[in-house]
């Protein structure tokens, strides 16, 4: 899929919370052994995907350097919203100055929530429609405890503001596409507090068929191979997932590494991909091409292939994905429950 006129992204930017929870301490608890990842993120009292949400806007707008009134959408994924009833996106568009002439809602595609939202901001920006459209992918930790999940189900968020390909856009889209099958693996009904899963179902028919049927389809279009691309992200479920697609496809370690944000933090969910994808803008160099797949449970996949361009050099101001991931406070078990306000004090 190609836009009429090409899109790039003008501003983005990414939040991770500080509090951790190492997998140690989950073992401790629960006399479980070894963990996917060493630890993950976990919302302090006050926060939730939101907030998260908000963050990550305010600074994607500091980056596009435009006037919040301009930005004619704001779309959050996610599958963790705070409002049974009643939409993220209002409350982003209302903390950022967007309102009130802006299209705002909430997209639902388990983790592939995200990218759902930027495809959409994508084709409005690219239709002429709207002159900068906004989406995020932000969650928290939905996991039950004990479960498999806990382990990687993590916090987080990115934001990217679109515009029409300008010499001031840090990278512009190519071209995008989707692979979608009704696939359950993992899924949680109303009313329900925690998730569902299939267990290893949710690993060859769910994440890896529609992850490489996206992949597949995207680069037979375009004519390109892995060796074309300098950075690679992939949704990060777990530390072993991302690894084990990118090498069926034929990327390197070295071209996905910088985008492989989950053995630091965990499973972000909606946010998994966009945080990837901003941590790589965060070291790109102009003219590098980047491959980046998301997945979401239900099931299906979005892909795309940007190019960086120059401004991004210049647009790196302010805190970057790792300077999130290296600033920490660990929590104990009883207190991370307290913050998921799953024991009250």
């Amino acid at each position: 899929m190609k836009t009429g006129r090409q899109v790039g992204i003008l501003g983005y930017g990414a939040y991770i919370p500080i509090y951790r929870l190492k997998s140690s301490e989950i073992n401790r608890v629960w006399g479980s052994q070894g963990a996917p990842i060493e630890e993950k993120s976990v919302v302090a009292m006050d926060e939730d995907a939101v907030t998260i949400s908000v963050e990550a806007a305010k600074q994607a707008v500091r980056r596009a350097g435009v006037d919040p009134r301009e930005i004619g959408a704001v779309y959050v994924g996610t599958e963790s919203k705070p409002y049974a009833v009643k939409p993220c996106g209002t409350i982003v568009a209302e903390a950022i100055g967007a309102t009130p002439h802006v299209s705002s809602a909430d997209y639902e595609f388990a983790c592939k929530a995200g990218t759902e939202a930027m495809q959409n901001c994508i084709a409005l920006v690219g239709s002429g429609m709207m002159k900068y459209a906004m989406a995020i992918g932000a969650d928290t930790a939905q996991g039950k405890p004990r479960d498999a999940l806990e382990f990687t189900a993590a916090c987080g968020g990115a934001a990217f503001i679109f515009a029409e390909r300008s010499s001031q856009t840090v990278a512009y889209v190519e071209a995008s596409h989707s692979y979608v099958t009704d696939t359950p693996d993992f899924w949680r009904r109303a009313k329900v507090m925690y998730p569902s899963h299939g267990s290893r179902f949710t690993g060859e028919p769910a994440y890896f068929k529609h992850i490489l049927g996206a992949a597949r389809v995207l680069l037979d279009e375009t004519g390109y191979t892995p060796q074309d691309f300098q950075w690679a992200v992939f949704h990060q479920p777990n530390a072993k997932f991302p690894i084990k697609a990118a090498r069926m496809l034929g990327f390197t370690m070295d071209q996905i590494k910088p985008g492989l944000v989950s053995p630091m933090i965990g499973n972000t969910y909606a946010g998994s991909t966009p945080v990837g994808l901003a941590s790589v803008l965060d070291v790109a160099s102009p003219g590098d091409k980047v491959f980046a797949v998301s997945y979401g449970s239900g099931s299906g996949s979005d892909s795309f292939i940007l190019e960086v361009q120059e401004a991004v050099t210049e647009k790196r101001q302010g805190p970057k994905v790792q300077d999130f991931i290296a600033r920490k406070k660990y929590l104990d078990y009883a207190r991370y429950l307290v913050h998921r306000r799953q024991i009250v004090e």
